[in-house]
């Protein structure tokens, strides 16, 4: 009876034994399923990171002729006494409406026709001044703007009238030497009061702005798409 009881304590302790066993090979098992997706998972960061700076390095580069372009509207228009605001990081030139036109007026002032006959040719020499400037710049906007005072659909027709008289001006009454190809690049628009301060009637909303539409902008978000 004895030695029987010793022959189950045994068989017990083996099947003890090799459950034991069992467990370290199936733990040993899961750590290395566990360590193979930890480094996949650690490869994978690694090479949407390497990615997201490899992207962040193309949109650099494409900066530069954006960032010359703007460099030299901006060096033009002070080197030439010409008093309007640039942007230094769009480019956009802003022309308040005192310089262009009456209060509630479409029809340029003679000072706004004077203004214009020096601002065009330097503005659109600077574009076509460098070919890499023509081609980083793929489109000019005149776009009107007006202040919050009024009525919405008022305000939009206004400011497009106004962008029209400016380009009718520009390409009817004028003659400078970028004339043909700057009429290529440039269109009118009317912006009304979308950008304008919504609590009071701010005389600086009511503006004629010159935007540049870049090619590297276009390029970039090609390049974001693509990377995400």
């Amino acid at each position: 009876m004895i030695t029987a009881n010793l022959v189950m304590v045994e068989a017990i302790m083996d099947d003890f034994i090799r459950g034991e066993i069992d467990a370290e090979i199936i733990e040993d098992d899961d750590s290395s399923i566990y360590l193979s997706i930890g480094d996949l998972m650690s490869g994978l960061l690694m090479f949407f990171a390497l990615l997201f700076i490899t992207a962040l390095l193309q949109l650099a580069q494409k900066d530069v002729p954006k960032r010359v372009v703007i460099g030299n509207v901006v060096g033009q228009m002070k080197s030439n006494n010409i008093n309007v605001k640039v942007n230094p990081e769009t480019g956009d030139v802003s022309i308040q409406e005192s310089i262009l036109f009456a209060k509630g007026s479409t029809e340029l002032k003679p000072e706004g026709k004077a203004f214009l006959r020096r601002f065009i040719p330097v503005y659109s020499g600077v574009i076509f001044s460098k070919p890499e400037f023509e081609q980083e710049i793929s489109r000019v906007v005149i776009e009107g703007h007006t202040s919050s005072d009024g009525d919405d659909k008022t305000n939009l027709q206004l400011s497009l009238l106004r962008s029209s008289s400016v380009y009718n001006y520009i390409f009817y009454d004028m003659n400078f030497p970028t004339k043909a190809p700057l009429s290529q690049k440039i269109l009118a628009a009317g912006r009304g009061e979308i950008e304008s301060d919504k609590k009071r009637d701010n005389p600086g909303d009511r503006k004629v702005v010159f935007r540049f539409q870049f090619r590297s902008d276009e390029l970039k978000k090609d390049i974001l798409k693509t990377s995400l």
